[in-house]
């Protein structure tokens, strides 16, 4: 009976050892687990649960088994024209095969490693083979855009119909090199060339998209130059509209004023007429009431004006003087 209490206690003793040196282990949700022997891949565990062990033997590893982002860094890469721009571009991937995961790659930062080099080849390869436009636009919809509502609005023209601008707007009708695949069709055909490579390190690669792209130093300048030089362009467009406007206006005008000119002056002349009418006839009215106080009056007033100007006077035994020393008029 004691050698049988020993032996239990014995057995609870080694049970409790057992459970003390971990035997057990728990994958959660989103984790991958891989037991190691002796440098050797025992079981791969991808559900999760409680899982076992062999204590002080086996080395259980974990990963993530949720989607991970990758973030390059922003790379000067030459276009097919040999124009250099900066592309930055991040990935999505996740883990497919723990096992190959593990002998090819064994920890996240070496996945993330690895994944340098092959999206950095990738994307760089394809850049290399597309052209510029290619790289910077998604789409032909710049071709689609109506210019010609669009500088109307900005000249302040809403109310012109299109006959009467359809001169300003030539300028506008601008067509750029359409795209054949634009940004989103290569960040597809890096996807398809960088998974040639990922499945050999047990990752699924789920997407690589081109997050931003700048222009170099000297592209910028180049870019910015060539903005201006359209911009001046439809800026002289504008200038060249004005001045025409404003030529038309000013021909109308010159014609308007010329022509209430000439109205005022006719009127002025026809007033002018019927006024003298009206005194020569008040004048000689006046004359014939007494013929020799209408001579001496006009006389005074010829007096009035004439002598005030003299500046010489060689004698005054003249019929004009007739009324200036002799009030009789004799």
């Amino acid at each position: 009976m004691k050698n049988f209490r020993i032996i239990g206690i014995v057995i609870i003793v080694l049970i409790i050892l057992f459970l003390l040196l971990g035997p057990f282990f728990i994958v959660r949700e989103g984790e991958l687990a891989v037991v190691i022997r002796f440098g050797k891949i025992e079981k791969v565990e991808t559900d999760s649960g409680l899982k076992f062990k062999v204590p002080i033997v086996d080395r259980v590893i974990k990963y993530p088994k949720k989607i991970q982002s990758w973030d390059g860094d922003s790379e000067l890469l030459p276009t097919e024209e040999s124009q250099f721009i900066w592309v930055d571009t991040t990935a999505r991937w996740k883990i497919t095969d723990l096992k190959l995961f593990y002998e090819s790659v064994g920890t996240i930062t070496q996945a993330h490693s690895r994944l340098d080099d092959v999206i950095d080849s990738s994307v760089r390869k394809i850049i290399a083979r597309n052209s510029l436009r290619e790289a910077v636009r998604n789409s032909n919809i710049i071709n689609e855009i109506k210019r010609k509502d669009v500088f109307r609005t900005q000249a302040g023209l809403d109310k012109l119909v299109d006959t009467e601008i359809e001169a300003f707007t030539t300028f506008t009708d601008i067509k750029y090199d359409g795209i054949l695949k634009g940004r989103g069709e290569l960040s597809d055909v890096m996807l398809n060339e960088a998974r040639q490579v990922t499945p050999r390190y047990g990752i699924e690669l789920i997407d690589i998209i081109i997050r931003q792209i700048k222009y170099s130093d000297d592209l910028t300048h180049s870019v910015y130059s060539r903005m201006i030089k359209e911009r001046n362009q439809i800026a002289q467009a504008f200038r060249s509209e004005g001045e025409g406007e404003k030529a038309e206006w000013m021909g109308k005008l010159e014609k308007e004023l010329l022509s209430i000119q000439s109205d005022a002056e006719r009127k002025a002349k026809e007033i002018k007429a019927k006024s003298d009418a009206k005194a020569l006839i008040i004048r000689n009215r006046a004359y014939n009431r007494d013929t020799e106080f209408a001579d001496f009056w006009m006389a005074l007033v010829q007096y009035q004006k004439v002598i005030p100007k003299m500046r010489k006077i060689l004698t005054t035994d003249i019929e004009f003087f007739k009324y200036l020393y002799n009030k009789l008029g004799r």
